[in-house]
């Protein structure tokens, strides 16, 4: 009796030997000042967020209004540059032309260049009182658009690139154009400047509606 209570306790101690001790939690607590960093690290106050939501919206504001102004303007009709839809007759250097040192400098019967509406190559017409004519001629051919001189010797328009040629006021007289030369009002102001105004009546060269409005 007495070597199996022996044998028991033994036993027992044995087996203790071998039982796994209690698990411990070897993490250290996260402390409460170490929360509040961590939570500030991504924190961003509200006024920061409100001036990166302007920033936002003030790109997006320039992008779309950049692409939006130049699509609005092609609808717009081009200012004509004048008082009543006039245009300043210009020369090639861009310099506004006054009638009385216009015709100072010209004689009866020429023809000469000046920008006129749009910027387009225009005739000045002087009469043969030594008066400017009351309207211009664009100088673009109506065939292909070829810029057409004005020939004195055959006191004519005569276009170099197919033959077109056009009478002194414009009519075709030749083809293959097909069109009379665009007209345009002139008139001039109080102050002596040349004015450019679009013809939008009868041409009376065919007695019919305008084809260039």
């Amino acid at each position: 009796m007495k070597f199996f209570t022996i044998s028991s306790i033994a036993l027992f101690g044995s087996a203790a030997a071998f039982a796994p001790s209690p698990a411990t939690n070897t993490r250290s607590p996260m402390t409460a000042t170490n929360m509040v960093a961590t939570e500030s690290e991504f924190y961003i106050d509200q006024n920061r967020r409100n001036l990166m939501n302007l920033i936002l919206v003030g790109s997006a504001a320039v992008t779309v209004g950049g692409l939006a102004v130049p699509y609005a303007l092609f609808f717009v009709p081009p200012g004509a540059g004048g008082g009543s839809g006039s245009t300043p007759a210009k020369d090639a250097l861009g310099n506004e032309l006054f009638a009385k040192e216009y015709l100072a400098s010209k004689k009866p019967g020429d023809h000469s260049l000046a920008q006129g509406l749009k910027g387009d190559a225009t005739y000045l017409i002087v009469k043969e009182d030594g008066t400017l004519e009351d309207f211009g001629l664009n100088a673009i051919c109506t065939h292909l658009g070829c810029v057409v001189p004005w020939s004195a010797a055959n006191n004519k328009f005569m276009c170099p690139c197919h033959g077109s040629q056009y009478d002194t006021s414009g009519a075709v007289v030749r083809g293959p154009a097909p069109l009379p030369l665009a007209l345009a009002h002139l008139d001039v102001d109080e102050s002596g400047k040349i004015l450019f105004s679009p013809w939008t009546e009868t041409d009376f060269r065919t007695d019919g509606k305008p084809w260039w409005t």
